[in-house]
């Protein structure tokens, strides 16, 4: 931590402040802090009232959220959370590896530029919240921040409502800092080879091979690929380069969308159907990976885990794998930091 000072040529009056270190703000999606009922549906609240998630007019959606899923969907989700949840340390799996990568990147950056960096991370729903973390490092004399959405392909719902949320963080403070965000790095070589090293080691581990690879990315509505959103065809070339790295041929992996909600056409396949389909086929192996997220959580724990990997065994499937997300992995930190030290250009070489 750099001392406070009283900036050159100040009046000896004038409050000491702490100036010239690099912020590196990392942000998740976010976490309930407990999965009973009160904590889920403040959650769920904050994220389903975001309009980047359900762009549905207010006067239309707000009366079906507050009415009727408020009323329900805490119950059910608070279940799927208990499922998973870390009892040791009373905290969701995301926290718990955001905590981790957070402190191994600390570590990294420290390593790379000492005292100058200060590592932290924030949620966009839940705590520790985007306002709170941008406040610490303003205070901790942070006189740029570099914004980074952990989100490897870009979303509207996912990257752009992180970036949102910063900037209104950004907008309460009275001496700005400067700042950047990161943009998606779903073809950065360190990344595509910390997935298929997690891939190869997963397979090494096995006595029989799976008879394909299902890579599934977390949906959205086809109306947002039709509305300009890149997801979908930035997740398309995330496998192709998963697949020329692993050197396979096309028919070992495939490119599935998952977790579906509200009425309407979502990116297809969807992960629930296919597998199932994957099994009356013959497929009775097979593995599945989540490129589009940095850490594990509800939805793939307890939705690929449980949920698809029922879908698949009940049409039949014998072997179902989960090939878990790259997490804190040391060469997972290692692609996140060349990323970031990528985005540091110019700010600090």
């Amino acid at each position: 931590m750099l001392d406070a000072t009283r900036p050159a040529h100040a009046p000896t009056d004038h409050p000491k402040v702490r100036v010239g270190r690099v912020g590196i703000l990392l942000a998740n999606l976010g976490t309930p802090d407990d999965y009973s009922y009160w904590p889920m549906r403040r959650y769920l609240n904050e994220f389903l009232s975001d309009q980047r998630v359900i762009d549905y007019p207010k006067w239309k959606w707000q009366p079906i959220l507050q009415g009727i899923i408020l009323s329900k969907r805490p119950f059910s989700s608070g279940e799927a959370y208990k499922s998973i949840w870390n009892h040791e340390k009373d905290e969701s799996p995301l926290m718990t590896i955001t905590k981790d990568q957070t402190a191994r990147l600390s570590e990294a950056m420290q390593a790379r530029y000492g005292d100058q960096v200060m590592v932290d991370f924030c949620m966009r729903y839940g705590n520790p919240s985007t306002k709170s973390k941008v406040r610490e490092m303003v205070a901790a004399g942070c006189e740029r921040i570099l914004f980074f959405p952990l989100y490897p392909q870009y979303a509207g719902a996912t990257t752009a409502t992180a970036n949102d949320q910063f900037f209104r963080a950004l907008m309460e403070e009275a001496w700005q800092p400067a700042a950047r965000t990161v943009p998606a790095y779903f073809d950065e070589p360190a990344y595509i080879d910390a997935l298929a090293q997690s891939v190869e080691r997963a397979y090494a581990a096995m006595e029989t091979k799976p008879d394909i690879l299902v890579c599934s990315y977390h949906g959205m509505p086809e109306r947002y690929l039709q509305q300009g959103d890149p997801y979908h065809c930035q997740c398309a070339k995330t496998t192709r380069l998963l697949k020329e790295r692993l050197g396979w041929s096309d028919d070992q992996l495939v490119s599935t969308f998952q977790s579906r909600f509200g009425p309407e056409e979502w990116l297809k396949p969807y992960t629930v159907e296919h597998v199932a389909n994957l099994a009356k086929q013959g497929k009775k192996t097979v593995a599945v990976i989540a490129p589009a997220f940095s850490a594990d959580c509800i939805e793939t724990l307890e939705e690929i885990n449980e949920e698809i990997k029922e879908s698949f065994e009940g049409a039949g499937g014998e072997s179902f794998t989960y090939i878990p997300c790259l997490n804190d992995d040391p060469v997972h930190i290692a692609a996140l930091g060349k990323v970031i030290e990528d985005n540091l250009r110019g700010w600090l070489d």
